[in-house]
């Protein structure tokens, strides 16, 4: 008997701590599938890209809390600012800036996540734990008033050395803990995102309260050509 999206999903729900919420990443999936996931209950969805974020907006229920968690380049924020729910990968202060700007705009106030480079790949993207720590960056932070930053996100090593994991992990923790001491009025830490479907259990061990699953949901990724 095959099992259908909406049985994994609530079999991996059944397992997390009911601090820890979980997105369920649909990028490059169909909309059946996410619709799969919708009508079984499940309403916070994670998408890569713009544009694909922008059409599955349009088809889908407008309940559907939307989590941005690729790299968002500047020049695309205005199109997804409008309508998602959290913006995970806040890498530069350029790019709070913009978000900031297009949330004015769109008269809301929209909940980021900062992203912090922990892994050891060159190739990810986000803030070094000294900047964050800066006093200057935080109280740039501070003059944001269209944006709240509910916490960190943040991409571990690519590998299965559960030393090395740990080690990112309880780095970010203590990165998170330092943030939270601080008393600027937009800096609201609640939310550690990191965990994946390889790591999550690790993640969720070390601290993380969000987790990013797709193909332990979906199944294995389906690309676009």
């Amino acid at each position: 008997m095959e099992t259908t999206v909406a049985n994994r999903l609530q079999n991996i729900k059944a397992s997390l701590p009911l601090h820890v919420t979980l997105i369920a990443v649909s990028k490059t999936k169909p909309i059946e599938s996410i619709l799969e996931a919708y009508t079984s209950g499940h309403r916070d969805f994670g998408e890569n890209y713009v544009q694909e974020l922008v059409d599955k907006y349009a088809q889908l229920p407008k309940d559907i809390r939307w989590h941005f968690i690729g790299h968002l380049q500047s020049n695309k924020a205005k199109y997804i600012v409008p309508f998602t729910h959290l913006i995970h990968g806040i890498d530069s202060l350029s790019l709070l800036k913009e978000v900031n700007k297009q949330a004015l705009k769109n008269n809301k106030i929209q909940d980021c996540l900062l992203q912090v480079h922990i892994a050891k790949e060159e190739t990810k993207f986000g803030f070094d734990a000294s900047e964050l720590e800066d006093p200057a960056t935080l109280n740039t932070l501070a003059t944001f008033s269209n944006i709240r930053i509910r916490g960190l996100m943040a991409m571990a090593s690519n590998t299965n050395d559960t030393e090395h994991l740990k080690a990112e992990f309880t780095g970010l923790k203590t990165l998170f803990n330092i943030l939270k001491t601080h008393a600027i009025p937009n800096l609201n830490m609640e939310i550690l995102s990191c965990g994946m479907s390889s790591d999550y259990p690790l993640a969720i061990a070390h601290g993380s309260t969000m987790i990013r699953i797709g193909s332990s949901i979906f199944g294995e990724r389906e690309y676009k050509h």
